[in-house]
């Protein structure tokens, strides 16, 4: 083979490997801004079971200003966060798609980790001010998406 035809053969491949790369990196993170839409509380609610979630965090006072991966993705690290995005979502969608989705959502203990580490990194002032050894929505629980509407106390 000429030294000019393996040539042309290399700048093909490598617009073949270019085109693949965006062609990954789309599928991967979707139309634009599909991602951005992902992350809206709109999306989470689309699902039937997620009613009741959304509804409760519709009316959660500060919370409201939160996306829902705010509070149940990583956060501290945006490899770990999309990672998890992607295990989550595509778990979700096969419990939602194959009828399996349980009519009470409850969260994994890794979904208890993930909150309470993004609680503690929202509000870190005031949680240095108290100790680590309970879970924050062992007191706040209207933050449970569960009796949002009720007026509760300790």
């Amino acid at each position: 083979m000429s030294h000019g035809k393996s040539r042309k053969i290399g700048k093909y491949l490598a617009a073949l490997s270019v085109a693949g790369a965006v062609a990954a990196f789309f599928i991967l993170l979707g139309p634009p801004r599909l991602l951005a839409k992902s992350e809206a509380p709109i999306f989470c609610g689309g699902c039937h079971v997620m009613e009741a979630q959304f509804e409760a965090w519709s009316h959660a006072g500060a919370h409201r200003r939160k996306n829902c991966v705010d509070c149940h993705l990583p956060n501290r690290n945006m490899v770990a966060h999309y990672i998890w995005k992607s295990i989550d979502g595509l778990k979700d969608a096969g419990f939602f798609y194959s009828g399996l989705a349980p009519d009470r959502i409850r969260i994994t203990d890794h979904g208890r980790k993930v909150l309470q580490t993004n609680c503690i990194r929202c509000h870190e002032a005031t949680v240095d001010m108290i100790g680590h050894d309970r879970q924050c929505w062992d007191c706040h629980r209207r933050i449970a998406h569960r009796r949002t509407g009720a007026i509760e106390t300790l």
